[in-house]
């Protein structure tokens, strides 16, 4: 097959900064103007308002300006508004607008193009594209194809809320288990366009035959948005196209200048490998959540900054919550940081207590709405983050008593902590004992095993994954050669800096009854706390770095603030500070992009493609199958048979249910496992001889993960060795090529 030619190199040339203005308050907290940018107003503090008189330097929340010219008039005055840049004109904000909409276009072409070049995706067949969506992929994107081909939506929604062959025998409502709420919103979509396409006679899809050599037969291969694959794929690349839109306009409010942008933007592109992985795996939950976590961190960061709330602010910040809740079940776990670090926030005096409480309310109704809409996942009542919720709001309601403790102001900040910490844990079992919840028990066991010697057979298999294991040493690395680090570490010292400086006076004086001090820019300090936050995920679990390395772009940022770094920026033109440091990244930041242009193949897996077209054509449709987690994945979706095990690991019962599958490649007797697979109802097992000898690091393969579970058998031969070179008396090879060996599973 011919690849396609691409053009891989397009580089966007930034418009130059406008020359900077001098800020006009000598005060200490004045407020950022950044590189060339003009600051949002600052009002007197308001005599009324409580506790205005002790803030440094408090802005001004005036209400949203009229503007003339229309709705593109009204649009730029609110954007305006909402990026603080009240006394700049309607031009500055419809070029921060462009920019961020080229950022966006230049993403969504970098990522579909990466996409493209991996996999030649374009020229696959309609099965070669199904296979492609590996492991978890293909088990969502299998809810997607059920609700596409139903006879109609309502249909096919309740076919996968009356799903029987994920976990036969059982029926299970996987809308409530596998946060699904995405393919069902594409779903609707395609049928949506589909039948508008049809009705105006537009085409949607063009298809042709693909000669692929080798002896193999000719495929069909389909093009455009009329094809389910294409259009499920297109959408996502769409959203996270926009995603960097976001990423521009947030590096532009929070350092206040478009610059800052610009840099945000530059280390994402630079550090791209690092940041995300949608180009390479478009389904998984992550790609449909994060870009609305962006918008959420951003509306946070305002909230935050903002002297006034309004209604608007925070029923944002409530749907941005759902949106991202809904796709993707860790996402509990980041919330958990964010309302870790905006205690600590509160605590330490940069948040007042009205505003914080307003955030716990949202984010307890943001859980409420999540709960109902997942049909009443318990898992999201019984997390960390729950529990969380509940302590702060307590803490929040005893604050008269905490005032009372005739302590130093340290050890009040202690207390409260220490409240917060042991509650939430204490609360967390609790909750879990009452609902008997053991769910997400496998994750606190995953993180007892990064501190301690404690294996089992769930935390093994986690653990002797790369991208669950502990952060590669060669991470650091490439982020200093990027300068991110660096940038980083700069911008961090800056603030902790900032905040040493502002909290000395409050612990010096001791005060015991009186504490009512209020710093100004919590925004800084809540960036710096939750950069701490995804530094520690990132660390323990490689996987997580996809939160950290993107903080680190929006901290970078913070490179141009006029309130970290004025003092440089009146020796030195900032535009030329910003501009130095970007060209200094750029040296290996083009050498990263290039790589990942560099990166061309075609997807192709023949001995799967004989397994699914083996099983279409050669078993009945209720026949049942049993194996690894990612080829049961794919047995689903291709050849809609039952399976009885998959990737989603999420579910005690589905681990447990995995154990006995997985039993196939422990050193128990055939006759032990034969049982325990018809107790499951399991006709076909397929067996992948890989799975016998493959090993990650010392101690991953799967038999010697079978020691630790199974120490008694420990020493004798793998029962997968035995039966690759003969199945009976228990089993029965009925199909076999160079990757996967079906056994059927002999009846007594």
């Amino acid at each position: 097959m011919v690849l396609q030619a691409r053009n891989k190199h397009r580089e966007a040339a930034p418009k130059p900064p406008q020359p900077p203005r001098v800020s006009q308050s000598p005060l200490r907290g004045a407020p950022d103007v950044g590189a060339g940018e003009p600051g949002p107003e600052r009002a007197p503090p308001s005599p009324g308002r409580k506790g205005a008189a002790g803030r440094k330097g408090p802005r001004a929340e005036t209400a949203a300006p009229s503007a003339g010219g229309g709705l593109g008039g009204r649009l730029a005055a609110r954007l305006r508004w909402a990026l603080g840049l009240r006394r700049a004109g309607r031009g500055r904000t419809w070029t921060t607008l462009l920019l961020a909409a080229f950022a966006a276009v230049l993403h969504w072409s970098h990522i579909t193009h990466l996409f493209e070049n991996d996999r030649h995706f374009s020229h696959l067949s309609t099965l070669e594209r199904e296979m492609a969506f590996r492991t978890e992929m293909g088990l969502y994107y299998s809810y997607f194809k059920t609700i596409v081909e139903a006879p109609s939506f309502l249909n096919g929604v309740w076919m996968i809320m009356n799903d029987k062959l994920t976990e036969y025998p059982l029926v299970i409502n996987t809308l409530k288990r596998f946060n699904l709420y995405p393919e069902v919103i594409l779903a609707s979509w395609y049928r949506i366009y589909t039948k508008i396409m049809d009705l105006i006679g537009i085409q949607t899809k063009i298809c042709w035959t693909v000669t692929r050599g080798e002896g193999l037969s000719p495929i069909e291969s389909c093009e455009g948005l009329g094809d389910p694959a294409c259009f499920y794929v297109a959408v996502i690349f769409i959203l996270n196209g926009l995603m960097m839109a976001l990423f521009f306009i947030y590096g532009t409010y929070l350092s206040g200048s478009r610059l800052g942008g610009l840099v945000t933007v530059l280390c994402f592109f630079f550090n791209h490998g690092e940041c995300t992985r949608v180009m390479w795996t478009p389904p998984l939950r992550e790609s449909f959540s994060y870009p609305f976590l962006v918008l959420q961190m951003l509306l946070v960061t305002h909230i935050l900054r903002a002297t006034k709330l309004y209604k608007g602010s925070l029923i944002a910040l409530c749907i941005s919550n759902v949106f991202f809740m809904l796709p993707w079940q860790f996402a509990q776990f980041v919330l958990l940081t964010q309302i870790a670090s905006l205690f600590a926030v509160y605590v330490v005096g940069y948040i007042d207590i009205c505003k914080l409480r307003k955030i716990i309310y949202i984010h307890m109704i943001s859980l409420a709405l999540c709960f109902v809409l997942m049909f009443g996942n318990s898992m999201l009542l019984t997390s960390y983050y729950a529990s969380s919720l509940v302590i702060i709001w307590g803490i929040l309601a005893m604050k008269p008593h905490f005032l009372k403790i005739n302590v130093s102001e340290l050890s009040l900040w202690v207390i409260q902590g220490c409240f917060w910490l042991f509650g939430t844990v204490i609360l967390k079992y609790l909750t879990s004992k009452i609902f008997g919840i053991a769910d997400d028990a496998h994750i606190g066991n995953l993180l007892t095993s990064k501190f301690f010697s404690y294996k089992d057979f769930d935390t093994l298999l986690y653990t002797c994954a790369a991208e669950f294991d502990f952060m590669e040493k060669e991470t650091p690395l490439r982020y200093t050669k990027t300068l991110l680090l660096p940038v980083v570490l700069v911008v961090f010292i800056a603030i902790v800096r900032k905040v040493l400086s502002d909290t000395w006076g409050v612990l010096a004086k001791q005060q015991t009854h009186v504490r009512k001090h209020q710093f100004d820019h919590g925004e800084l300090v809540y960036h710096a706390l939750q950069l701490l936050a995804y530094t520690a995920l990132g660390i323990l679990i490689m996987r997580l770095k996809l939160f950290l390395t993107p903080h680190m772009c929006v901290m970078a940022s913070l490179i141009c603030s006029r309130q970290l770094f004025g003092w440089l920026f009146c020796k030195v033109h900032p535009g030329a500070v910003v501009f130095a440091i970007l060209a200094a990244m750029s040296i290996q930041g083009s050498a990263n992009l290039q790589t990942q242009w560099n990166i061309v193949g075609e997807f192709s897996n023949l001995p799967q493609e004989e397994l699914i077209e083996w099983i279409k054509y050669s078993t009945k449709p209720d026949a049942v199958f049993a194996g690894a987690m990612p080829t049961m994945a794919s047995v689903k979706l291709s050849a809609l048979r039952p399976i009885v095990n998959h990737p989603h690991y999420e579910d005690a019962g589905l681990r447990a249910r995995t154990k006995i599958v997985y039993s196939m490649y422990s050193r128990k007797a055939a006759e032990e496992v034969k049982r325990e697979l018809i107790k499951l109802k399991v006709n076909y097992y397929i067996l992948e001889e890989s799975w016998c000898v493959r090993r990650s690091k010392p101690g991953c393969s799967m038999p010697e993960i079978w020691d630790v579970e199974d120490p008694a058998n420990a020493g004798k031969t793998p029962l997968c060795n035995l039966l690759v070179k003969d199945s009976k008396p228990h089993f029965t090879t009925v199909f076999q090529n160079s990757v996967y060996k079906v056994l059927e599973v002999v009846k007594e």
